[in-house]
């Protein structure tokens, strides 16, 4: 939002300096971005040519000799065709920086004369694109003085920058209030005397799009007579970046800047029949005042007539009905659109203007028909005309949104004390209406500020009115003890995730909250609650229900490029359904092609094995170990969701119900439908269901005990039935004796047919550590015959002889 000093003083009344308004701005919200205090124009005087003499060496060049006030005539060659003696122009000398042509002056030699500096042109400023001729100023212009303060050119621009939620601060108008509200001037009367119309207007307005259009206001100026706009109006609209067209173009741009009231003309002798305000069909197109031709769908809307799309509503308008130098008789609109309807035609067409800026923020409804008139009035003052009578359909009045505000909350949430008094003042200021007295009041809220819902936004206006700048810093709290606990357990559980699978070699991703509907319901999700409302694609349509979705399609983006074997994961969010206790915190991955721990691709050694299911639930474990599962009592099922295959995946789980994880090969049918190829496999970490560990009564790390004995290894083969799990013989085998037995390690599985159908040989290394005593032969035949009798009563397996 960009506006000058002069045009901020034509609403507030204030004697403050531009250093001072620009940092009470900041103060108050509304950041100032940039200030051009126009600098670059000061060094450029007005200055009279005396004489103008043909150049000795060349046609097109005349030698000057211009008077700049400083009592000594310069020399300047020029090679303007309107150079001439007599002529007042505006000069440069030597050692000023011209921005128009990116050149700072020196004293140089044209042709052999020497040239002390140079007469400029209007684009050489910066102020148009002329540039036939130098700058002809009235005879009666001051020689020798400051050519942008007589031209009033030197008035600084301020940009701000908005945040979404201040619609009523993309006006000057509005900018003033807060100022004025923060004790910065006094906010003049913005209130607009209402012009007299002469009959009915006679074009008629019909709304078939309620919901789209609230309101709608429509007036008929006949008799006008287009053309320039006025300098002063010119000299805004440039300073803020716009090209004046002509008049009436003009003063719907100021009225956009000037009130935060965006409007419309219609050339009326343009417009066949009544306005309407309607849908568009599908495929309906119209050329729009950009030159471009925009094909429209039934989620637009848009103003049409007999003829068609007149204006696509609350964007942009069309380049038939437009308003140019022949145009005798004018429709001016005024109305009120949608916000979210607006933001979603202008995402979908492509289409930025200063309008749907305003219109998706919401404009004050209260201004509709204010506008309408103070619009009317620009136009016959600029030009000329004789106004209908103002027709307003469909705006059924503004009703106020009433808030409970306890002042007390100010200190609450601020750290500000701010007498209650104070607080009513200041919102009075702003234009809110408080009612009653005492602690808690209600607070009417005004039309042009839709963002005011609750208590904590009134507390805001308080703050921000009475200054940032007076929040006082504080210290940091001090903690009980020197490692007293900052973050949450998910918050320690995250990193720790993070880094056990960054040092297995895999590469964090960051991949879309939002997947295509197809997707999402490939696994496990696609209910109607997790649908995006407003999607910013329409292959991202839903939350996802898994991290794999996101992260297959990465993977598969990278092997596209070239690069095939890689290990992505991720540590985020994922939805089960619409309520913050269904958003869950998991980790997940994904390997493809060779990327295993070991290495990856080609070697002259062999090459590596393609990923498989047991590489996922490595990693898998690597995260659970990192986040504190107690991984020894966890159990494996085989199998997991349908987008695993059903003999290459896992499911583990504490106990009978508490899943913590998944892991596995993809399903062929999932990678078809994701339209993926290659060696896949992943896993997911439910990292919010893995327990709490048991508090333990001190944070001191336990004495390291270690043993003096040798360890020694013993190893058994027992034959049993083919489903039994190698999981459960392990778990028999370590609970032979849980003090001396450290470890048990699957090392070989053997199936033939000297063992017997459907039977099979699983060999064990059993670790074994002595603690009080060195074991002898006894001991070792006892301990082994424990673990051969705990095996036969849990896995029904026999030793192999």
């Amino acid at each position: 939002m960009k506006f000058t000093l002069s045009w901020l003083k034509d609403h507030l009344e204030t004697d403050a300096t531009l250093e001072e308004i620009c940092e009470r701005l900041t103060m108050t919200g509304l950041e100032v971005e940039s200030v051009d205090d126009k600098s670059a124009l000061k060094p450029f005087v007005i200055a009279r040519v005396l004489t103008a003499e043909k150049h000795p060496d060349a046609d097109k060049l005349r030698v000057l000799s211009v008077d700049t006030g400083s009592g000594q005539p310069v020399q300047v060659v020029c090679g303007a065709p309107n150079a001439r003696a007599g002529l007042v122009g505006a000069f440069a000398a030597p050692g000023t920086y011209v921005p128009g042509i990116d050149v700072t002056l020196s004293v140089g030699k044209i042709r052999g004369v020497e040239s002390f500096g140079m007469m400029c042109s209007e684009r050489e400023l910066l102020l148009s694109d002329e540039h036939d001729g130098i700058i002809d100023l009235p005879e009666d212009a001051p020689v020798g003085e400051s050519f942008a303060a007589w031209a009033k050119l030197d008035d600084p621009v301020i940009e701000i920058n908005l945040t979404p939620n201040r619609p009523d601060a993309t006006g000057v108008h509005g900018i003033a209030r807060d100022l004025a509200a923060s004790g910065l001037g006094r906010l003049k009367d913005g209130t607009v005397e209402p012009v007299a119309g002469e009959g009915e207007c006679p074009v008629k307005l019909s709304i078939e799009a309620p919901d789209l259009c609230p309101g709608f206001a429509l007036r008929l100026v006949r008799g006008v007579q287009n053309g320039p706009s006025p300098k002063w109006l010119q000299q805004r609209l440039i300073a803020i970046g716009l090209r004046p067209i002509n008049a009436l173009v003009d003063i719907t741009n100021y009225m956009t800047f000037d009130r935060g009231r965006p409007l419309h003309v219609f050339d009326a002798a343009k417009v066949a029949g009544d306005l309407v305000v309607r849908r568009a069909f599908d495929g309906e197109k119209v050329l729009a005042l950009d030159g471009r031709e925009y094909e429209l769908n039934s989620g637009i809307c848009v103003i049409a007539d007999d003829n068609g799309v007149e204006s696509i509503a609350g964007v942009m308008g069309g380049e038939h009905s437009g308003c140019d130098e022949a145009t005798t008789d004018v429709l001016i609109e005024s109305a009120l659109w949608e916000p979210l309807n607006v933001a979603r035609t202008g995402r979908t067409l492509g289409i930025i203007t200063d309008a749907r800026y305003r219109f998706e923020r919401g404009v004050d409804p209260e201004f509709m028909v204010p506008g309408i008139e103070l619009a009317t009035r620009l136009v016959t003052d600029l030009c000329g005309g004789t106004p209908s009578e103002t027709e307003v359909v469909g705006y059924a009045g503004y009703q106020p949104r009433v808030v409970t505000f306890p002042t007390l909350e100010v200190r609450r949430l601020t750290g500000i004390d701010v007498p209650a008094e104070e607080s009513v003042a200041i919102l009075e200021r702003l234009g809110f209406e408080p009612r009653g007295g005492g602690y808690v009041i209600d607070v009417a809220v005004p039309s042009w500020r839709p963002d005011v819902e609750g208590k904590a936004d009134l507390v805001e206006e308080v703050m921000r009115i009475n200054g940032v700048d007076k929040i006082a810093p504080q210290p940091l709290v001090s903690h009980d003890a020197v490692n007293g606990r900052i973050l949450t357990t998910l918050q320690v559980r995250t990193r720790a995730a993070k880094r056990a699978l960054a040092v297995r070699g895999m590469m964090e991703a960051v991949t879309w909250s939002f997947i295509p509907a197809g997707h999402a319901e490939l696994f496990g999700g696609g209910r109607p609650a997790l649908k995006l409302a407003n999607p910013i694609a329409s292959d991202m349509s839903d939350m996802r229900p898994s991290l794999l979705p996101g992260l297959v399609a990465a993977a598969q983006r990278n092997a596209d490029r070239g690069f095939a074997d890689v290990a992505l994961f991720e540590v985020s969010g994922t939805y089960e359904g619409d309520r913050p206790e269904d958003q869950r915190r998991v980790a997940g991955g994904v390997r493809r092609g060779t990327a295993r721990m070991d290495g990856q691709g080609r070697h002259w050694a062999g090459n590596a094995q393609a990923v498989g299911v047991f590489d996922a639930k490595a990693d898998a474990l690597a995260v659970l170990e990192a986040c504190g599962a107690p991984v020894d009592k966890l159990q494996v099922e085989a199998g997991g969701p349908a987008w695993y295959h059903p003999g290459r995946s896992g499911t583990f789980k504490l106990g009978p119900k508490v899943v913590l994880g998944t892991f596995g090969e993809f399903h062929p049918k999932t990678l078809e439908a994701l339209d993926v190829s290659g060696p896949l496999c992943g896993f997911e970490i439910f990292v919010d269901a893995i327990p709490e560990p048991k508090a333990k009564p001190t944070r001191t790390k336990p004495r390291l005990d270690i043993s003096p004995f040798q360890a020694v290894r013993r190893d058994f083969a027992f034959v049993v039935d083919r489903s039994v799990e190698a999981a459960a013989l392990t778990r028999a085998a370590s609970s032979a004796d849980k003090k001396l037995i450290t470890g048990v390690r699957v090392f070989d599985v053997f199936e033939g047919a000297a063992l017997g159908d459907d039977k099979k040989s699983v060999a064990i290394e059993v670790a074994i550590q002595p603690v009080d005593k060195t074991l002898t032969d006894e001991d070792f035949e006892a301990l082994a015959a424990r673990i051969v009798e705990n095996v036969g009563k849990q896995t029904g397996g026999v030793l192999r002889a």
